[in-house]
């Protein structure tokens, strides 16, 4: 354990019962709630709304990002920073300044990322990163997931030619993967129930995996089934490479801030639930202004009303503007617009919607309502 660490445990012990901790006698209950005063247990609660007030008093927002990930983030050929992971980090630069264009982004690898976010390198990692028990619990990364924004699976790519068809015909056979993300643990987890002998060849970034796959120095690679369909679009010859129908794992990616930051952690939570929301009610980039006056000259439309900042404080009680609602549909449109263009037929990859529709056509994309 750091000091760091040491300092914040020995600090929630203290916040958690500070009269035990003082020996119960009446000058210690005193004292230690004077301790709690100033050393303001709990947090960024006691101090304002914590990293969401550092980013306001910068005037940008910083997010971390693959950065090379056709669909997710990657620049496109103006240069510029596109992908479902993108609009994220947009919407909330939306909802906090109007202007979805005040972010820097950082690209990051996968050992990189944590530490990076951890650090206050980065304000929020918008990088198809996945939730898992170890990542979001305080005994391991201790990390704060947003919702999840896409739900994917991992799968495995082999050449066409060679007559592979499934995750046994790979016995004895090398297998690129990325070291150090949930992929490794994912292939070596299902290779072991299927009793089947592989080889992994690891490496650390994504760029080396999937160009020694293209090497012919494994027989396959195995990334998440969304990342493996996005690299074959920019390979030379797409069509000789298939990803095979065995899927080895769920993967639900979403963005992630620190723990114990309720302020940034709420308003990315809730940016991301009004793309879901709007989407539900039928409102997007085209039609917001007619749904905004809609709104406003209805005074029974109340759920409305609230969700688009008519009436009510809801923004306020997240640390935004009251109309932060508008400001991130004008901006990057409702989830489904944002899939479409990234990742959807509106884009390269034409990826069937299945798991992510909204829950009223089947899939899991819900919104807790707007009250």
């Amino acid at each position: 354990m750091d000091y760091k660490r040491g300092v914040d445990y020995k600090r929630s012990l203290d916040c958690e019962n500070p009269i035990s901790n003082s020996h119960k006698t009446p000058v210690a209950f005193l004292l230690a709630g004077l301790i709690l005063a100033i050393t303001g247990c709990g947090g960024a609660e006691t101090s304002g709304n914590g990293r969401l007030d550092v980013i306001k008093a910068r005037g940008s927002l910083t997010c971390g990002v693959d950065g090379k990930l056709p669909g997710f983030s990657y620049q496109d050929n103006a240069g510029k920073y596109a992908g479902i992971d993108v609009d994220i980090c947009r919407a909330l630069a939306a909802a906090l300044f109007n202007n979805p264009n005040k972010v820097e982004y950082r690209d990051l690898t996968p050992s990189e990322r944590f530490a990076a976010l951890a650090s206050g390198e980065v304000d929020v990692l918008s990088r198809n990163t996945t939730r898992t028990l170890s990542r979001d619990a305080k005994g391991g990364n201790g990390l704060e997931f947003a919702p999840t924004i896409f739900f994917d699976g991992q799968g495995v790519m082999v050449p066409i030619a060679s007559g592979i068809t499934n995750l046994k015909g790979l016995a004895g056979k090398t297998i690129c993967v990325e070291n150090g993300t949930t992929t490794e643990l994912n292939l070596a987890d299902r290779f072991r129930e299927l009793g089947v002998a592989y080889t992994p060849l690891k490496y650390q970034s994504g760029d080396q995996t999937f160009g020694a796959y293209l090497q012919g120095r494994c027989a396959a690679v195995t990334s998440d089934r969304s990342r493996l369909a996005a690299v074959k679009t920019s390979f030379p010859n797409p069509a000789n490479h298939i990803i095979l129908g065995d899927v080895l794992s769920k993967e639900p990616l979403g963005p992630v801030t620190v723990n114990n930051d309720s302020g940034i952690s709420d308003a990315l939570r809730w940016v991301i639930f009004a793309t879901m929301q709007a989407e539900e009610s039928g409102i997007n980039s085209k039609n917001l202004k007619e749904k905004l006056a809609f709104a406003k000259a209805n005074p029974n439309q109340a759920d409305l009303r609230r969700f688009l900042g008519v009436e009510g404080d809801l923004g306020s009680q997240l640390g935004l503007a009251v109309d932060f609602v508008p400001r991130v549909i004008a901006s990057v449109g409702n989830y489904g617009e944002i899939y479409d263009r990234n990742v959807g037929q509106g884009s390269r990859l034409k990826l069937e919607r299945g798991l992510n529709r909204s829950y009223k056509d089947g899939g899991l994309i819900y919104s807790p309502p707007f009250r």
